[in-house]
């Protein structure tokens, strides 16, 4: 049984984290060493993939916090959370929601939804 809250917690510290030395060990918690992410707009693969786009959201969105909408669910290896991005104390400007397999308690495998995208 996997604590599908705890494991979207560690995905948004991962997310979170500006420092790069910091960023690395918390991704190397949350994603398997094989792990994928996949979007519309994005993707990468393995832990330096994933830590470059993560970096690359703090660049477009400096000052910008995820937090997580309700709870995570999921059964057996797959979970699902839904997400905001935004500054601290504002309304979010994006909002998605991620599928992830997972292998071990660590995310192997992301798919993105964008559910809400600011008008270009």
């Amino acid at each position: 049984m996997h604590d599908f809250n705890a494991i979207a917690r560690a995905y948004m510290a991962a997310w979170n984290a500006t420092d790069a030395a910091k960023r690395a060990g918390l991704i190397e918690k949350a994603f398997t060493a094989k792990a994928s992410y996949r979007d519309p707009v994005m993707q990468g693969d393995g832990h330096a993939g994933i830590d470059a786009l993560i970096a690359g959201v703090h660049g477009q969105f400096p000052g910008f916090r995820f937090t997580l909408k309700g709870s995570a669910d999921g059964y057996a290896d797959t979970i699902r959370f839904s997400w905001a991005l935004g500054p601290d104390g504002a309304p979010s400007v994006i909002e998605g929601t991620d599928v992830c397999e997972i292998e071990n308690g660590r995310l192997k495998s992301i798919t993105g939804f964008l559910d809400k995208v600011p008008a270009r």
